[in-house]
């Protein structure tokens, strides 16, 4: 059996950034956006090539030690005996396909998962989830692959579901879960939080109107929402990290 030759590092990065990444999946947690499952990645800062993302381990569990890097193929570069996601194709080819993503995040989050399996587009209902309003692709892994487990197992399944979500920062995959994806990883962590809200508040808005059109914001409130967003989300975020610093003790 040929061995592959490991990957080369893309250098050291600041033990902080390594201790954020840790924290965003307990702050996925908290925020009931994951639970034992999901993950969340972090291209290296220095060497765009790269990415960071835990050892396949509950996200409420993960400690800066358990971070591995991997090249954009998802091959790791310092595993050293420690197990890797089956799905971090997802991270992968997103990072291959958009320059422009910093961070993604995987989620199963219960109130999304309706949306992509019924014809009824998710739509933007507030100002915090303006992103949405860009639209909010469903993959579906079916189309090209058939039957299958359902998980992105390769970087085949992983390019479809990158092309399948375009430029968009959030896309739906069939029966399984979603992605979003941002230019830093605290705006990737909120997108993640506030798609979930969004889905429930989308729910609770179609049951009060009994099906009637609803006055979701359009695309272009969206852009200008969105990009108060890109800083003003910044609270949310040293608000859910403090208190994961809390909890964990560092």
């Amino acid at each position: 059996m040929t061995t592959l030759p490991v990957p080369k590092s893309g250098g050291p990065v600041e033990p902080a950034l390594m201790a954020d990444l840790a924290a965003a999946g307990r702050i996925l947690v908290t925020q009931g956006v994951m639970d034992g499952f999901g993950h969340v990645s972090l291209r290296h800062p220095g060497a765009p090539n790269r990415y960071f993302m835990a050892r396949s381990i509950a996200p409420a569990l993960v400690t800066p030690d358990d971070i591995i890097e991997y090249d954009l193929d998802s091959n790791p570069c310092n595993a050293n005996g420690r197990g890797s996601f089956l799905e971090r194709f997802i991270h992968g080819e997103i990072f291959k396909a958009r320059p422009d993503v910093m961070s993604v995040v995987h989620s199963h989050s219960p109130s999304v998962i309706p949306f992509g399996l019924v014809n009824v587009p998710m739509q933007a209902m507030f100002h915090n989830a303006a992103f949405i309003a860009a639209g909010v692709p469903v993959f579906d892994i079916r189309e090209k692959f058939g039957a299958t487990d359902m998980l992105i197992g390769n970087g085949a399944k992983g390019v479809a579901l990158a092309q399948s979500m375009g430029k968009n920062d959030i896309a739906l995959m069939r029966a399984h879960g979603s992605v979003a994806c941002g230019p830093t990883l605290q705006t990737a962590v909120f997108r993640a939080v506030y798609t979930e809200v969004n889905a429930r508040v989308q729910h609770w808005t179609n049951a009060l109107g009994g099906g009637a059109p609803m006055a979701a914001l359009d695309s272009e409130e969206g852009l200008l929402a969105d990009a108060v967003n890109q800083t003003a989300g910044m609270r949310a975020w040293d608000l859910w990290r403090s208190q994961v610093r809390v909890a964990a003790g560092w």
